[in-house]
């Protein structure tokens, strides 16, 4: 959101600290599990890729850009999964807005993906491999590439 400032308050520890330096945005263990499943049963897809939508550019874990199909592995902590999240004990004022608001902006960007033709499977983390494996080949069966022309 343009316009505001967060503040973000000091760890709690120096534990907490270095922990939160470690917290990545991409190439999470649970993506990087993913992504050699799928290469090996023979897809081929893109990486981070921004999607220009209205109002946006997503950035799924995952793309399949000829199919049209967009992959969100969530993080249970970062995500607030139904079964695995939690809030935390110190700084609540600060992390639950944060949280909701990653929550919103995952709606949204669903929202504006669907909206400007793509497929979306979002995956929590603690799927296993093949449940996920099988999520995402479930979509890309069910989103048929556009026929390629053949105009010489």
């Amino acid at each position: 959101m343009a316009g505001t400032t967060t503040i973000v308050p000091a760890a709690s520890s120096v534990g907490v600290a270095r922990s939160m330096r470690s917290n990545r945005r991409r190439d999470t263990g649970p993506e990087r599990r993913l992504r050699p499943a799928l290469h090996g049963r023979g897809w081929r897809f893109r990486v981070d890729l921004a999607i220009p939508v209205e109002d946006g550019r997503p950035r799924p874990d995952i793309a399949f850009t000829r199919r049209r199909v967009a992959v969100f592995v969530d993080g249970c902590f970062w995500h607030s999964c139904p079964d695995h999240g939690r809030s935390p004990l110190s700084n609540a004022t600060y992390w639950g807005p944060k949280l909701a608001r990653n929550v919103e902006r995952d709606r949204l960007d669903t929202d504006r993906l669907r909206a400007a033709g793509w497929h979306v499977v979002r995956l929590w983390e603690h799927v296993p491999l093949q449940d996920a494996v099988a999520s995402v080949e479930r979509e890309l069966a069910l989103a048929d590439p556009p026929a390629v022309s053949r105009a010489r």
